[in-house]
């Protein structure tokens, strides 16, 4: 028995989201264009997050910040949010240095504990 692909795109899910590729190094004037790109991409998909590739922005500089920063910004508006994939190490300590509440593709989500872990209860405790 044999398959073959039918015309047209993939076809995707609705829970998968959609990857942006950001090459590096980002123009400056290529800015405003990525995050129109991100919230274009919310609005078809209706998935909420869109997946940005940054593992080729190296070296990591400021602009690199201003850029995720921008797309974070450009995804809450649009009623989602950014999730990073592959951020080089450099980028990862940047991040957490100033504080940019960007997601990292593999971790769970904030609202979410990590599988297997239980909060403790310590003696006391009213039960909740």
């Amino acid at each position: 028995m044999s398959w073959r692909r039918p015309p047209g795109p993939p076809s995707v899910d609705a829970n998968t989201p959609p990857v942006l590729v950001l090459a590096g190094p980002v123009a400056p004037d290529e800015v405003a264009q990525l995050g129109d790109n991100v919230q274009a991409l919310l609005k078809a998909t209706g998935t909420g997050v869109v997946v940005c590739d940054v593992g080729a922005l190296r070296p990591v500089r400021l602009a690199t910040l201003d850029l995720l920063a921008r797309l974070q910004l450009a995804a809450r508006r649009a009623g989602g949010r950014i999730r990073l994939r592959d951020p080089a190490p450099a980028l990862r300590a940047l991040l957490d240095l100033v504080g940019l509440p960007v997601e990292l593709e593999g971790q769970p989500e904030q609202r979410e504990p990590a599988p297997g872990v239980e909060e403790a209860v310590e003696p006391g405790d009213p039960p909740g």
